[in-house]
């Protein structure tokens, strides 16, 4: 018998959004539905009349919003931007004090700033969350990153927590096994209160930079693989597949293995990769990351580089044009097929932690910038199960910041400076390779640049100081003087026009 009333509501019925209602009614909740074309919320109910909690199909945005319970709690799953927007519009005239608007898509945090502010004026609450693991993520358990106002995110917890992907509590590893219907028990839910306003987007969006990070190494990797081995995919599969049972177990390595051993289903015999034009397509959160990183002057460049891989991926024309008149090296490796997998198996790793160790001081960052209170290593729990780069990787992160909550750096914690100390020999080997028989590894490369600035007490920053003062008059500190005592030389030549740098 249908509650007279919907738990909550749910607007935006493509694939994410009737996932995610899917999940919801899965869990006993009975949920409200609306789409802006009605004939599609019609046949979402029909073909779905026996969940756990119930499908209640809308109309109108004023029948929607009539049927829910107070405070009324309505998830949005539309486009970014404008059509996230519009959504909101329609609905504040119709909603009353203290009812809850929740925005599940890839908002930039900053338009969710904007919007928590705006509706927090007319005594309504925003909550900005982060929702990832793609369709079947939000069918099965996505990783849910909330950020608002505290008292609404605990009228939401109930319903997050319980749809959100489960892992062990002890190893960390994801609760598999979820079927339509009948959703995982017990376990730890990969959900947390993040922070106040556009706090569960942001980490949402270095999420999402992290993935591009992760996503250009394994290919790098890959391409290490047939460049200077000339291995085949399925060979590569094989390597991917071991891979995934120790330090490198993520869903990634697990879905590359995969991909590398599936056969194109057109001819029957190629290797599917192979048939898959190299052009790679993205959404913008990449960009926003590494955007975001040179705004608040933070070092990401791995992640950045991933960006710029994708971005040169899709010149395929002029790369094509190209690679018939620039010429590299003529080199071939000629070692161990072993020995070079081992050391291309620790490169991934080590780059890998440096990316994260990017991504963990850019939200250390912009925690003070924008007064955020976040907890890293709760972060790094729920990014264990649900998300796109979930992976046993993530326990030592957590670890990590048990060990030290205000640590500074990933690369400063035991575990992590152990690692690095023990495969950076592999690492400098695999870039050393990489350069001398021109095969492209720019997250790989960029990493170990991040490892070795990082490291450096002194930095050759002190030339570049003096040029800008040499040409434009910016000044200097001194090494015999307290920090912020600037200084100037008059160089020759004063009628040197002043030029900026």
């Amino acid at each position: 018998m249908p509650k007279t009333h919907s738990d909550i509501g749910l607007i935006g019925l493509a694939v994410m959004g009737q996932n995610l209602a899917l999940n919801i009614a899965d869990h006993g909740f009975q949920i409200s539905v609306y789409n802006r074309t009605t004939e599609k919320t019609d046949k979402f109910v029909a073909e779905n009349p026996n969940t756990p909690g119930g499908l209640v199909g809308a109309k109108t945005l004023q029948e929607f919003v009539q049927s829910l319970s107070k405070p009324r709690k309505m998830v949005i799953l539309v486009q970014a931007g404008k059509a996230t927007d519009a959504v909101i519009d329609g609905l504040v005239p119709l909603l009353e004090k203290d009812d809850i608007i929740i925005d599940g898509g890839n908002a930039l945090w900053t338009d969710t700033i904007r919007r928590e502010k705006a509706l927090k004026e007319k005594g309504l609450r925003f909550i900005g969350s982060g929702v990832s693991g793609g369709e079947e993520g939000a069918r099965f358990g996505p990783s849910l990153m909330p950020g608002g106002e505290f008292a609404a995110w605990k009228e939401l917890k109930p319903v997050w927590e319980a749809i959100a992907a489960k892992v062990d509590g002890k190893t960390g590893k994801p609760i598999m096994g979820a079927q339509p219907g009948k959703p995982v028990k017990g376990g730890v839910p990969c959900t947390t209160y993040i922070g106040e306003n556009g706090a569960g987007h942001y980490v949402k969006m270095i999420h999402n930079g992290i993935e591009y990070g992760d996503m250009q190494m394994i290919c790098e990797a890959y391409a290490l693989m047939g460049g200077l081995l000339g291995l085949k995919p399925a060979e590569m599969g094989a390597i991917f597949s071991e891979w995934n049972q120790g330090a490198l177990d993520s869903f990634l390595i697990e879905i590359t293995a995969d991909i590398l051993k599936q056969k194109d289903p057109k001819t029957k015999k190629k290797a599917f990769v192979d048939v898959v034009l190299d052009t790679a397509g993205q959404k913008g959160t990449g960009k926003w990351t590494s955007t975001n990183a040179l705004d608040m002057g933070v070092p990401a460049p791995t992640i950045a580089e991933a960006v710029f891989a994708r971005c040169i991926s899709a010149l395929k024309d002029e790369r094509v044009a190209a690679s018939k008149i620039l010429k590299g090296p003529g080199k071939k490796y000629k070692g161990s097929k072993k020995a070079l997998v081992a050391a291309i198996h620790d490169a991934l790793y080590c780059s890998k932690i440096c990316s994260y160790a990017q991504g963990f001081q850019l939200m250390r960052t912009a925690q003070a910038e924008f007064g955020w209170k976040l907890n890293f290593g709760e972060i790094a729990q729920i990014f264990r199960g649900g998300c796109i780069i979930r992976a046993a990787f993530l326990q030592k992160i957590t670890e990590a910041y048990a060990r030290n909550p205000n640590l500074a750096n990933l690369l400063l914690d035991p575990y992590f400076n152990k690692t690095v100390k023990k495969a950076q020999e592999n690492w400098r080997k695999v870039v050393s390779l990489a350069a001398e028989c021109g095969v492209p590894a720019p997250t790989f490369a960029s990493a170990l640049a991040y490892y070795d600035s990082y490291r450096s007490a002194r930095l050759p920053a002190n030339l570049l100081q003096a040029q800008r003062d040499y040409f434009g008059a910016h000044t200097y500190e001194r090494v015999d003087q307290p920090r912020g005592k600037f200084f100037h030389i008059d160089w020759p030549e004063p009628s040197r026009p002043q030029i900026e740098a």
